[in-house]
């Protein structure tokens, strides 16, 4: 009987030794899938603060202009905080105020109408300022962004995400300077998330919109 008990007790250790080895499994896997995430969104920020010679980047706006067949332009404006997208502050803008495909003058009433909107109350999105602006494109786009904040008399970081013949996304256009960046680093893929996200989000809104009116072809 004294022999029985010890093993029902020697198997109740076992077990409980298992258990704890189980539970440390699946703690320091959480950690390392923490530790990754942490790399690619917060890291991946601290690595763009570096290259560009900032700090305090929390939240980073990101804008694109699409338009399809000359007839009709949009905006899209998509949002990161601490290098996660915030979709609830996804905003779309149908461009009214310029007749044709003009880019430029297409961002300059996006940029005018999303900083001169008063938000409803503190919760609205348009009443957050950003910490950093990313264009798509660079010198021309940037160049775009910085009139429209002098005009409206805001300090903003501006970078424009300058791409290459292939479409990839190939340095950062700040300060008058093409700045090249790792394609190995977590920022860059940060980077290129984030540009493709702007593109996606806007040609999502176009392809709604072209659905929508059929007949303005």
């Amino acid at each position: 009987r004294d022999r029985s008990v010890s093993r029902g007790l020697g198997d109740v250790y076992k077990r409980q030794e298992l258990a704890e080895e189980n539970a440390k499994m699946v703690l320091d896997k959480d950690r390392e899938r923490i530790k990754r995430e942490e790399g690619r969104t917060i890291g991946a920020v601290h690595e763009v603060e570096e290259w560009l010679g900032l700090s305090g980047i929390r939240r980073m706006e990101a804008y694109d202009i699409s338009n399809i067949s000359g007839f009709e332009s949009v905006g899209s404006m998509v949002v990161y905080e601490k290098g996660k997208p915030k979709r609830s502050d996804y905003r779309k803008f149908k461009i009214k105020w310029v007749q044709g495909p003009n880019d430029y003058a297409s961002m300059e009433e996006v940029l005018t109408r999303r900083f001169t909107h008063e938000g409803k109350d503190e919760f609205d999105s348009f009443s957050i300022m950003p910490d950093l602006i990313l264009m798509d494109g660079g010198r021309g786009q940037v160049n775009i962004a910085l009139q429209v904040l002098d005009e409206l008399h805001l300090n903003i970081a501006v970078c424009g995400m300058v791409k290459d013949d292939h479409h990839r996304t190939r340095g950062l256009y700040y300060n008058n300077i093409e700045i090249p960046i790792d394609r190995d680093s977590e920022a860059f893929r940060l980077i290129t998330r984030i540009q493709d996200e702007a593109h996606r989000f806007a040609i999502e809104y176009l392809s709604l919109i072209h659905i929508s009116e059929p007949t303005r072809h």
